[in-house]
């Protein structure tokens, strides 16, 4: 996914994979990154947020863009782990909040959840990944 549109000082959101516990067991998610963050992008932040109070999943979106959550009003439930119980997705997904810094040399990529499972810690890496490109700004003209 991505957007030809960004511009720098641009914040963005995008959402990283939704989890989904394939064992046969309860996880607790504490901590989720995106490992390969480009040149010309800076996290600020991730936040954990409820499908329903989102009503669905923001792929990409520019902060106070339209049809936008106001993500800053709704429950952030990454103060703490998130629980997905076996066999189930989650009703909670990540989403990762960067700011363009300058026109950015690569895509973001590489989803990196850590959790843990029956007293154990553990870490797994997802593919995913977002391009924002910078376009490319008309300069004013003059009037003679």
């Amino acid at each position: 996914m991505g957007s030809e549109h960004a511009r720098v000082g641009e914040v963005w959101y995008f959402a990283l994979p939704v989890p989904r516990n394939t064992s046969t067991e309860p996880i607790e998610i504490t901590e989720v990154s995106v490992e390969h963050v480009p040149a010309g992008l800076k996290t600020l932040g991730y936040g954990a947020y409820d499908l329903e109070d989102t009503e669905g999943l923001p792929l990409l979106a520019k902060k106070n863009g339209p049809h936008m959550p106001d993500f800053g009003k709704l429950k952030n439930h990454a103060t703490k782990p998130v629980k997905v119980a076996a066999g189930t997705e989650s009703d909670i997904f990540y989403l990762a909040e960067v700011r363009i810094t300058a026109p950015p040399k690569d895509t973001a990529r590489q989803c990196r959840f850590a959790y843990r499972q029956g007293g154990r810690s553990y870490t797994q890496t997802l593919d995913c990944e977002v391009e924002l490109k910078v376009a490319e700004q008309l300069s004013p003209t003059r009037s003679r």
